[in-house]
């Protein structure tokens, strides 16, 4: 069923509101008549089966039928991704959310090579916004996820307190695999997962992240590519907190 994203305020419980270009494409592009069936999902993470009552371009209303099961990842994931070339992050942000994902925070640390002005990161972060809003309809997610405006390194590492685990993926020595972190931290709720830009991380951000409280991690013998670490790493915390559930 074509599945729509509402405000919690156009939801009473048993009528769901749909408005503006979600209406529009509701009744012109879609086609949809009343009797229909969609999904709808609010703010709060909920999602419902509903039936089409009312279609007009600028609004359409929707009558509850009943609950659907949660597609949500158990954990509330923030993935801090070094700003890298081209259109990379395009692709992480829509990986991301299909794994889960609830923040994706690109940030710029010293290794980056592409550092986006002012008006390139405006127009930028609306188009990542669409395509995380657009992945989090194809994959079935039942909230949006958000994709922040560009930090900083240092505004990055002061966050670690914020979660239960807090993860800086790196090469370099005195590491812990990512098994054994996981298996020592078997009730976590809200994971934080550093990963860097193509030129990784100089030794002395290494260490102020590990001073601040990150856990370093090895994402095993390989060196892999900025685009493939956090599909890899999401993949290991879906494994480990969801299907082993």
């Amino acid at each position: 069923m074509p599945r729509f994203f509402i405000e919690n305020e156009d939801f009473d419980g048993k009528i769901a509101v749909i408005r503006g270009e979600d209406a529009f494409h509701v009744a012109r592009a879609l086609r949809l008549a009343v009797g229909d069936e969609i999904t709808v999902c609010t703010k709060a993470g909920d999602s419902f089966a509903a039936k089409l009552t009312y279609i007009r371009d600028e609004e359409v209303k929707a009558e509850v039928l009943f609950a659907l099961p949660t597609t949500e990842s158990p954990l509330d994931i923030t993935l801090f991704m070094g700003y890298p070339k081209g259109d990379k992050l395009e692709t992480v942000v829509q990986k991301a959310v299909e794994l889960g994902v609830r923040f994706v925070v690109p940030f710029i640390s010293s290794r980056c090579v592409k550092r986006p002005d002012e008006k390139g990161e405006k127009k930028s972060r609306e188009r990542l916004c669409r395509i995380a809003d657009e992945a989090s309809k194809q994959c079935g997610r039942c909230r949006l996820s958000e994709v922040s405006p560009i930090v900083s390194f240092d505004d990055v590492i002061v966050t670690a307190k914020n979660f239960d685990l807090p993860l800086f993926c790196y090469e370099g020595e005195g590491c812990s695999s990512l098994p054994a972190v996981l298996a020592a931290h078997p009730q976590a709720k809200s994971v934080a997962v550093i990963v860097g830009s193509e030129g990784g991380f100089s030794p002395e951000e290494a260490k102020a992240a590990v001073a601040a409280g990150f856990l370093p991690v090895n994402l095993g013998p390989r060196i892999l590519r900025c685009e493939t670490a956090p599909s890899y790493i999401l993949s290991a915390l879906s494994y480990h907190y969801e299907l082993q559930k």
